[in-house]
């Protein structure tokens, strides 16, 4: 028994997936809708940073630890977004939002989401 693929197009690679938080792109057409795709990533404060972080609150400044551990959790949730994404068939994402919410005291959910399409 053979098993046909969904599409003749070789499926995209996550280097060349479209990334867009606008719902089209620019010189190029949707020709198939996909879904709603989504990444998470769920990161918790580490004691050192959370102490850094106090004196911080105290004489101002950048908590940069913070800063670090935000631009690794964006970076994991995209890329599990692209995945999702990838698995569809998709080659571009539109629509690209990002939302964060406390989970527990000391951890927090980074979330990404769009709209997977194909766009030629």
């Amino acid at each position: 028994m053979t098993v046909q693929p969904r599409s003749s197009q070789p499926r995209p690679s996550a280097a060349n997936i479209i990334l867009t938080n606008i719902e089209t792109v620019p010189g190029k057409t949707i020709t198939q809708h996909l879904g709603l795709v989504q990444g998470s990533s769920v990161r918790a404060k580490h004691l050192g940073r959370d102490i850094a972080a106090s004196l911080k609150n105290i004489v101002g400044g950048e908590l940069k630890g913070y800063t670090e551990l935000l631009q690794e959790a964006r970076e994991e949730a995209t890329s599990r977004m692209v995945q999702d994404a990838q698995k569809r068939g998709a080659n571009a994402i539109v629509n690209v939002r990002f939302a964060t919410s406390s989970l527990t005291q000391g951890a927090a959910e980074l979330f990404a989401y769009g709209t997977a399409v194909r766009v030629e």
